[in-house]
């Protein structure tokens, strides 16, 4: 396993990082989205660790994981993202990683922000960072649809209106968390929309969340696990799903 050494305040840190790749038929990108992130290990002398979460995929992305020899679990069925993520948290507590970053595995994410993500937990700034495409304008063009910000807004509202604070991009999966959160994720992550509850619930803990810009690319291939905007029904559940964060206690 590899070691990143930072300085902080004249302190020196070694830090173990890993990028969490769920992957659910992406037998079109993953490679490339792999080969990025080693490429970018070697040009820049970063030493990110890489799993996938084969997440049952049906098509050829295990016999492409295995024939390149990358590192990556295989779930016999499809758990969805939140039980594929929850796993990358098991094997980063197992392994004993410092930081762990979620990755897609379609070519949206863009793994020279990872560097900016993470600072923040190792400036002891945050325990959580998401990376936002909506708090600085100038940074990503790629934003999703009309309806889709409209609805992240709308998710945005209610997390503000039971946290007093305000998220932006609520279903940004290009995150980073600290250890203590490595930890609370592998016990227990969420199944249904993963990203903004879990943003909410570590928000009621009294946990510290931060957006960074980012720029964000159009996926390559695949379709999104989003796939209900249009429809009341997923508005509808995520935002019930966060009144009812909202009206229990919680403890660290």
């Amino acid at each position: 396993y590899n070691y990143i050494i930072y300085v902080v305040k004249g302190v020196v840190y070694m830090k173990k990082i890993l990028l969490i790749i769920p992957a659910y038929n992406e037998e079109k990108s993953i490679l490339n989205v792999v080969n990025k992130i080693y490429n970018y290990n070697k040009e820049i002398n970063t030493k990110y660790d890489v799993v996938v979460i084969n997440d049952g995929s049906s098509d050829n992305t295990e016999k492409i994981l295995c024939e390149n020899n990358i590192n990556h679990i295989k779930l016999i069925s499809n758990l969805g993202i939140g039980g594929a993520v929850q796993t990358g948290y098991k094997y980063a507590l197992e392994n004993d990683y410092d930081i762990a970053v979620q990755f897609d595995g379609d070519g949206q994410h863009d793994i020279r922000y990872v560097r900016d993500i993470i600072k923040p937990i190792i400036d002891n700034d945050a325990n959580m960072v998401i990376g936002s495409r909506f708090i600085d304008k100038s940074t990503s063009k790629f934003k999703s649809s009309k309806a889709r910000q409209i609805g992240i807004k709308m998710i945005s509202f209610f997390i503000k209106l039971v946290t007093s604070k305000k998220i932006y991009d609520t279903t940004s999966g290009f995150r980073a968390v600290d250890k203590e959160l490595i930890k609370k994720f592998s016990n227990s992550y969420p199944v249904e929309y993963p990203e903004p509850v879990s943003t909410t619930e570590i928000l009621k803990k009294g946990y510290k969340v931060e957006e960074v810009a980012v720029s964000m690319n159009e996926r390559e291939t695949g379709i999104s696990s989003i796939r209900m905007w249009k429809n009341c029904y997923y508005m509808i559940n995520v935002i019930l799903y966060i009144l009812v964060i909202g009206i229990r206690r919680y403890k660290k």
